[in-house]
Parts: structure tokens; sequence; C-alpha cells
């Protein structure tokens, strides 16, 4: 369990530690089928049940047209290609699942990610940024 402190660090164990990361996922063939609302409300929950299955936690996130936008703490014993193939798989998973019409694509999301720290930049504008997309 996570302790958070005043400082905005995050305390574990025997570490104390401020891992933000900015997490762009893009949807395979660039399709744009977060324009469809349901899809795009299972994506979202899909990331919430990760999200509680998982080692991380999200700050916000934001999808746009064909691609979706999350900053995250991340803990220092994982790795961000784990927290990844994971939001992948599952996400992949249930919104096939849910999504006949989809299946054709037998993979929801593209091979590549971007992924960055924010560092010492301000979360709030990180934040904002997110909050506009789509």
């Amino acid at each position: 369990m996570r302790k958070k402190m005043s400082s905005g660090y995050l305390t574990k164990n025997h570490a104390k530690f401020y891992l933000k990361v900015h997490l762009v996922l893009v949807c395979k063939y660039r399709k744009k089928l977060l324009l469809d609302e349901l899809v795009n409300l299972h994506v979202k929950k899909t990331m919430i049940y990760v999200e509680r299955q998982s080692d991380f936690k999200i700050d916000i996130m934001e999808t746009d047209k064909d691609h979706i936008h999350i900053l995250m703490d991340i803990s220092p014993k994982v790795s961000i290609s784990s927290i990844v193939a994971r939001i992948k798989k599952f996400s992949t998973y249930y919104i096939l699942k849910r999504h006949k019409k989809l299946r054709w694509l037998k993979k929801f999301w593209s091979r590549g990610y971007f992924v960055c720290s924010i560092g010492n930049a301000n979360p709030e504008t990180i934040r904002k940024y997110i909050e506009t997309q789509g």
C-alpha cells in the first residue's frame, strides 16, 4: 500500500519516490476507433481495471480519435514496458470480446508507444494538456 506524503512523494517499504510518466498508446493502423463512444468508455474502464490490479496509479487519461494519453504514477520496482504490455493485453482482450465488429483487427493497439517522464515539470500543465485531447 502506497502512502502519499504532503510533498507529493510516495513511500513504499523502504523507498521514497516521485515517478510520473506521460504514456500515449495508438490504435492499430491509426484507425479512429475511439470516436465510438462505447468503445471509448470500455477502453477507459479497462484502464481503470488494470490499474486496480497493478502497481501504478492513473492520475488522468483522455482519448482522441485514434490514441489515448495517460498520466500515471509508477513504482520504481515496475518497468514501464511491463505496464504497457499489461494494459495492451487486457484492453485488447476486453474490447475485442465486447465489440464483435472490431474482431477483424486481432490487435487493438499498434506495436509501439510513447512514454516520457515528466521529471520536475508541473503536473498541472500536463493534466491540462491531456484534458484538452479529443
